[in-house]
């Protein structure tokens, strides 16, 4: 298993729940199938899959833990579709319009009689818990379901207080002095092929891919005041991330030395000893690179947590 994209988190205060607490608390929030009135719910699964029944793996201080989201997907077409039919119907029969409340609460009974028949849709969200260094990533491209993540072990926990990973200098100011001088780019850093350009006016955003980040039309752009929102890094035999402005690593490419090493180890076909081997060498690298990342941006902001109980 290998994250595709990580939303970073710094974890405030003592949080030394043993392992074995921490899986009694993950299957209090097991997850399981939404009620008929269910439109979504929430829970724990092994990150092994059918593989495994471990709700949480821990080695060396690194902790790996899945939520599984049950939706019902019932789009809104339908409903108003329904909606419109019944409103009709009960118009037609009754010579009078329907008023707007009464319209609600028959779009409201409408949407519970068709709740039921709604197909599911499952989606998995990796959870890594780094107890060395106080950090949480998520594995997911959605800000919105990594906070998800996070309410669901807040719930398990009772408390958790955590704030999103932030730095002294901003990574926009960062990747934009990184393009514009090449002297200013760290030892171990290249540019990858990708870049996102915002300008301080009303000219939108200039989004190129495939393209040589040195050329000179890249370089006019920065001259004319464009900053980089998004900016495609690699890290010479180790990686490669798309970095956006509020630090989150998307579309992560790990090296083939590095994929290849993994392969090296021996498994005998068991899905959690490749699981797990994959998870810590892994997150080595992605722990390694996160420190140098933060030193690059000038160290971590000082950020006050927010305590949320």
């Amino acid at each position: 298993m290998w994250f595709k994209h990580l939303h970073l988190y710094r974890l405030h205060g003592s949080t030394g729940i043993p392992a074995a607490d921490l899986e009694a608390a993950l299957a209090e929030q097991a997850a399981r199938t939404p009620g008929s009135q269910e439109a979504r719910r929430v829970g724990w699964c092994p990150p092994a899959g059918r593989a495994g029944t471990a709700l949480l793996h821990e080695l060396q201080g690194q902790r790996l833990m899945t939520m599984l989201r049950h939706e019902r997907l019932l789009p809104a077409g339908v409903v108003r579709e329904e909606l419109e039919e019944r409103s009709a119907d009960i118009e037609a029969r009754e010579g009078r319009k329907l008023r707007r409340q009464e319209k609600q609460e028959l779009k409201e009974l409408i949407y519970e009689e068709l709740l039921p028949r709604a197909f599911i849709r499952s989606q998995k969200v990796d959870l890594w818990w780094d107890t060395q260094r106080n950090l949480i990533a998520v594995n997911t491209s959605s800000r919105k379901r990594a906070e998800e993540a996070l309410d669901l072990l807040r719930e398990t926990l009772g408390s958790l207080k955590v704030t999103p990973l932030a730095t002294q200098t901003l990574p926009m100011r960062a990747m934009t002095q990184w393009l514009a001088e090449e002297d200013s780019r760290p030892g171990s850093l290249q540019l990858g092929d990708q870049v996102e350009l915002k300008a301080k006016g009303d000219d939108g955003v200039l989004r190129a891919r495939q393209v040589d980040l040195d050329s000179d039309e890249i370089q006019q752009l920065l001259a004319a005041g464009r900053q980089a929102s998004r900016l495609a890094v690699e890290i010479e035999g180790r990686l490669g991330y798309v970095l956006h402005d509020d630090l989150t690593l998307k579309s992560l490419r790990f090296s083939d030395t590095l994929i290849d090493e993994a392969g090296e180890i021996e498994d005998d076909g068991d899905a959690t000893v490749r699981l797990e081997a994959d998870f810590m060498l892994m997150t080595k690298a992605l722990a390694d690179e996160i420190e140098q990342l933060i030193t690059w941006l000038g160290g971590e902001a000082n950020a006050a947590p927010q305590a949320s109980e």
